[in-house]
């Protein structure tokens, strides 16, 4: 879950509520199995029951499809299953069924298959036990052959064996779970692209079609005029109130300029409304400006709102940055919070990789209040105004990012550190010092060979194994990086 913090619970700061993650379930066993050993199917039946349970205590949708003793049962239970519309289906091999009884389901669903095998407890008890009880414990027997026919039938697939009450099992469930969600998020979510790029950064440029065609959702393409018009409208009373909240949230320093203070919070209502109007599940944007012209300034007022909506749980990434963005809401779904971030410098005496940003960041993970700070120049940009100043919380932390190969196909790329307490620069950006455990210098070198591009995602917890299993789900590759280079 997202680190506890300082940030309060308004009604302006709720979090946003996502579509929940549907998960299908169908359980199954031999049918001739059932006339010979008269007190199985109700042993299994029960064992299904609480793996139901345990799934729904999850928070996720679950659809069940029932329990199946042949083919023409897992027939129709792949219908069903199939107009559910899951993110995932979970099939728990009671017993020994056959490949038949699974192979239309995984066929006919369209979504990505979990095998899981959970005999009743730890071992069986071999002095008394005969064969109708050990057949309950026999869930793993058919794993090979379902894999076999799965590989041979090109359907990708993932398998979880362990006991009912095995937490170890739970956890691995879990974490496909999660990644169900981040295919979902994904999969169904809007995007929201305003602006334009920020002028020679290469590397952010990104295909928006392939970006559609590889994980699903749309992309909107925005002007700064759609937020013109909604700030337009903001009264005087909606700005107070913002400023009232930011008040709450915020330790303001001295160099806080009050009408700047002002127009950031009516950017920040106005923000509000694009983002309900377009529906939207994150947004990446910048605009270069000029002498002080009214975009400029709305591009430079986006900092207070951008970081409110991040910690709301709709990420806001500035430069144009989409593929971080995405990056910001896979980390957001998976409980990891998630805050926009870049190379800063490297502290050699320390061991430390010192990151961040300036601009938005995800309030919901900081290490106490955070900081709005007065900036008379924002460095590299036009304009003027209100900037965030905060740590990630210390502790495990994960750096992520969305890569983009020659060929335009995405990838996943993580890294593992833990964020440690000391010196921070105090200029009105987010920066924390990461601890990789190497040469600050080799990790960048290997971080940056990996094929991540100029900005990436900060995330709290170690989670690099969620996040394999997400990129797993999406059908992309997943690197792992540490000061040697990429794992």
């Amino acid at each position: 879950m997202i680190a506890a913090s300082a940030v309060p619970s308004s009604a302006a700061l709720e979090r946003i509520t996502r579509r929940t993650t549907r998960v299908g379930l169908v359980s199954g066993g031999l049918g001739a199995y059932w006339p010979q050993f008269p007190g199985l199917l109700p042993q299994l039946q029960d064992s299904a029951a609480f793996v139901t349970r345990r799934l729904e205590s999850m928070g996720c949708e679950v659809t069940d499809a029932g329990f199946v003793s042949d083919p023409k049962e897992a027939a129709v239970a792949a219908d069903v299953l199939r107009r559910a519309d899951c993110d995932i289906i979970v099939t728990f091999l009671t017993t020994y069924l056959t490949s038949s009884m699974v192979l239309p389901i995984a066929q006919r669903s369209g979504s990505p298959v979990l095998i899981i095998d959970l005999q009743p407890t730890e071992a069986m008890d071999h002095s008394t036990f005969d064969t109708g009880r050990w057949l309950a414990y026999c869930g793993q027997c058919p794993l090979p052959e379902v894999a076999n026919v799965l590989r041979r039938s090109g359907i990708p697939f993932r398998s979880v064996s362990g006991h009912l009450r095995d937490e170890n099992a739970w956890n691995r469930i879990g974490r496909w779970i999660g990644a169900a969600g981040v295919r979902a998020a994904l999969r169904h979510g809007r995007h929201g692209l305003m602006g334009h790029l920020y002028p020679g950064m290469l590397d952010v440029s990104t295909d928006m079609t392939l970006v559609s065609a590889q994980l699903g959702g749309h992309v909107e393409v925005l002007e700064f005029d759609d937020l013109r018009v909604r700030v337009d409208a903001v009264t005087d009373q909606q700005a107070a109130e913002r400023v009232a909240l930011a008040r709450e949230v915020f330790t303001l320093d001295a160099s806080v300029d009050g009408n700047d203070f002002d127009w950031a919070a009516r950017v920040s209502v106005g923000l509000d409304r694009l983002v309900e109007d377009f529906s939207l599940d994150s947004l990446a944007y910048y605009h270069r400006g000029l002498d002080g012209e009214l975009h400029e300034r709305l591009g430079a007022g986006m900092i207070l709102g951008a970081s409110l909506l991040t910690a709301r749980g709709l990420p806001v990434a500035g430069e144009y940055e989409l593929r971080t963005s995405l990056a910001m809401l896979v980390a957001d779904t998976l409980g990891a919070g998630g805050s926009f971030t870049e190379l800063q410098a490297l502290n050699f005496r320390d061991g430390v990789v010192e990151m961040g940003h300036d601009g938005p960041a995800h309030l919901a993970i900081s290490s106490k209040d955070p900081l709005l700070r007065g900036l008379g120049v924002y460095h590299g940009k036009r304009g003027w105004g209100v900037s965030v100043e905060f740590d990630v919380t210390h502790g495990p932390v994960t750096t992520f990012g969305l890569g983009q190969e020659a060929d335009g196909s995405l990838v996943f790329i993580a890294s593992e550190g833990e964020v440690v307490p000391g010196p921070l620069l105090e200029i009105g950006n987010t920066t924390s010092r990461v601890d990789f455990g190497v040469d600050p210098g080799e990790w960048t070198d290997a971080w940056s060979a990996s094929g991540i591009g100029h900005h990436w995602t900060l995330c709290t917890g170690h989670r690099a194994k969620d996040l394999k299993a997400a990129a797993d789900l999406l059908g992309l590759p997943f690197r792992l990086v540490d000061g040697t280079g990429v794992l």
